[in-house]
Formats: structure tokens, C-alpha cells, sequence
């Protein structure tokens, strides 16, 4: 049972697609922490879904993934932006409108141009097959996230928090939301290449909403989630060649039976913890002597 169990780490695909998919799940983690404390998931969502035709286009003119997914992803925020600052239009609804019009613009573009993106790695990626361009493309965007985030990691935290106060104390507001958005799109980018359009929106959710259960600290929170985030790269990938089933697709619902573990469990913020709480509040007091 053992042998066949390290049988993967024979193979030299199997230990690129697990450096790989972890330093992507590493990025994306982090940047999940922020994205669940801001309240911007469906941002992550929508740029996901986003970057599809963009990924379209630089495929079609020869250019790098990476760069057509990048600028795609910032049209989709900073276009959702501009509507639901300039019309009736709220931003959340703005960026439903924009996401899923790109998306669409993305598949059609599939049907009449010619290119070498093929539909199901851009959907799901393929993380044990990524091109050696691809590769140190992945690893390059991925490694620059999280340099970044080590770097203004505090000021985005402020950013996230309140900004009131951190317009208050000197920071420019808007330039840090850029950054974010930048960031977001790059995780984006990296992770498309790994698990795909649809399953890097897992990544940039899931593994912040783990650590916000298990956790009320940030920095308890940051390494929870990425080492949710790494450990069910590690073992998705692991469960995928056993089974014979889409690494993406197990490295996700290995993280939502994480999430799904930590929202009954968690000792603070669970189910359970909840419910316990509720009796101990319904009980009745003893009467006093």
C-alpha cells in the first residue's frame, strides 16, 4: 500500500504539478484572506470568468496568455467600477452585468477564431501538462503576488479593514485599490493555468472563508487558509492520479470538504460552537444563595 501510495513521486510531471499548483494555491490563499475580509468575493468571481477573453485573443495574436488574462481581468473591475460609479447601477450588479457579458464574448470568440487555447484547459486547466513557457510564466506571476503581498501587506489589511482610516493617516485609497485589483487579476492569471477559469474562483474564496471560521486573528487566519489551500493541492493532485480524475476538480472538493469540516467544527465560529452556545444561553441560571 505504500508503494503505491509514493508511486506518484516517481514521476517527474507528478512533482512539477505539485511545486507548481502549491505556490499558485499559496498566492491565491493569501489574497483570499483579504478578498473575504473586503467582502469582495463575487470581485474574485467575476474576474475569474473575466479573463476567458482575454486568454482568447493573446492566443489568437501570438501573445502570452498571462498578459491577454491580465488586462482582461482589469477591464472587467475597473469597467465594473466606472458603471456603478457613473449610473443608477449598483457595483455589485455592474460587475454581474460585466462578467458574465466577457465570459460569453470569451466562448464565442472560441467558435470563430483560431486558436491553440483549447476550451477545456481554459476552463479547467491543466496543471499536469502546463507548457514550460506556461510554467515559469505561472511560477513568475504567482512568485511577484506574493512578493507584493509581503510587501504592502499591512497597508491592504488597513485598505480592507477601513479605509476611512487609512485615507486618514496618509495612504492613497485608490492606489491600493488598484493594487488589489492588479493582484486579484495576477492570481487570476496564475491560477488559470493550474485549475482553470472555473476552479480558481475555489482558490480565491474558500481557503480565506476557512480561516476566517478557525480564526478571528489575521495572521492565524493568512496561515490557515494557505495551508488549507497547499495541503489540498497536494492531496487533490495525489487523489486525482489514484482515481483517475481532473486534478482540479479534486484539489477543490478536497478544499470544500475542508470548508465544509471547519464550518460544523470550529471551535469559536461552528456549527457545533453555535449550537452549544445557544443551550448554554437557554439553560436556566441557578438561583443565586
Amino acid at each position: 500500500m505504500i508503494e503505491a501510495f509514493l508511486a506518484p513521486f516517481r514521476y517527474p510531471f507528478m512533482l512539477e504539478a505539485m511545486g507548481v499548483g502549491s505556490l499558485v494555491a499559496a498566492a491565491c490563499a493569501l489574497l483570499s484572506c483579504y478578498i473575504v475580509l473586503k467582502g469582495w468575493s463575487l470581485l474574485g468571481d467575476a474576474i475569474s470568468h473575466a479573463v476567458l477573453p482575454g486568454v482568447v485573443l493573446a492566443s489568437a495574436a501570438g501573445l502570452p496568455l498571462a498578459l491577454g488574462a491580465f488586462l482582461a481581468g482589469m477591464a472587467c473591475a475597473l469597467g465594473a467600477g466606472f458603471v456603478g460609479s457613473h449610473s443608477r447601477v449598483k457595483e455589485d450588479a455592474a460587475l454581474g452585468v460585466v462578467f458574465t457579458g466577457m465570459f460569453a464574448a470569451g466562448l464565442v470568440m472560441l467558435a470563430f477564431l483560431t486558436t491553440e487555447a483549447h476550451v477545456t484547459h481554459i476552463l479547467f486547466g491543466n496543471i499536469l501538462g502546463i507548457e514550460p513557457e506556461d510554467l515559469w510564466q505561472t511560477l513568475a506571476v504567482s512568485g511577484a503576488t506574493l512578493g507584493v503581498l509581503v510587501l504592502k501587506g499591512r497597508d491592504l489589511k488597513l485598505f480592507c479593514f477601513d479605509p476611512a482610516h487609512a485615507q486618514g493617516i496618509g495612504l492613497n485609497v485608490e492606489v491600493l485599490r488598484t493594487l488589489f485589483l492588479a493582484l486579484l487579476s495576477a492570481a487570476v492569471v496564475a491560477g488559470v493555468q493550474a485549475v482553470g477559469v472555473l476552479m480558481v474562483v475555489a482558490l480565491l474564496i474558500t481557503p480565506g472563508c476557512i480561516g476566517y471560521l478557525l480564526s478571528d486573528r489575521f495572521g492565524r487566519m493568512s496561515a490557515i487558509a494557505t495551508a488549507a489551500a497547499i495541503g489540498s493541492n497536494l492531496l487533490g493532485i495525489l487523489l486525482s492520479f489514484h482515481l483517475n480524475v481532473s486534478p482540479s476538480g479534486s484539489i477543490v472538493v478536497v478544499l470544500s470538504a475542508l470548508f465544509a469540516l471547519a464550518l460544523v467544527l470550529a471551535p469559536g465560529h461552528g456549527l457545533l460552537a453555535s449550537r452549544r452556545a445557544r443551550r448554554l444561553a437557554a439553560a436556566p441560571r441557578s438561583a443565586a444563595p
